[in-house]
């Protein structure tokens, strides 16, 4: 009597990867996202290389694991892949305190983003 085993959350021709813990505003990781969003795999890995935003490099490390996951996981072609999806939310933040002058202090926020990324296979077209 074991536990039903979990629907898949993507289609059968697709991968997920989700970065629960980026540091960094997710305004800032959506101009990122931006950039790859419906790139070939290959092209958006070379573009998150070589980019000179500070975020690319988490993003980057987010779009191989979904490489990865689509190659071992599920036996998808990784020349056919696509990036179907990339979005970004809030995570957590983290509140700090700075003194100030006459006694004062004020708040810090370092907040946290998310990033979700699904590749899909997509055939190729003759």
């Amino acid at each position: 009597m074991s536990k039903e085993k979990a629907p898949r959350r993507v289609a059968d021709n697709e991968a997920l990867s989700v970065g629960t813990q980026i540091r960094g505003s997710a305004q800032k990781l959506n101009l990122v996202a931006g950039l790859i969003r419906g790139k070939r795999a290959g092209d958006a890995l070379n573009i998150l290389t070589f980019s000179k935003k500070a975020m690319a490099e988490d993003a980057r490390k987010v779009l191989a694991s979904a490489i990865a996951n689509a190659e071992n996981n599920h036996n998808l072609d990784v020349d056919a892949l696509v990036v179907a999806e990339a979005s970004v939310g809030k995570s957590i933040t983290m509140k700090r305190f700075h003194t100030r002058g006459r006694g004062k202090s004020t708040r810090i926020l370092k907040p946290f983003s998310r990033l979700r990324i699904v590749v899909r296979e997509v055939q190729e077209e003759a």
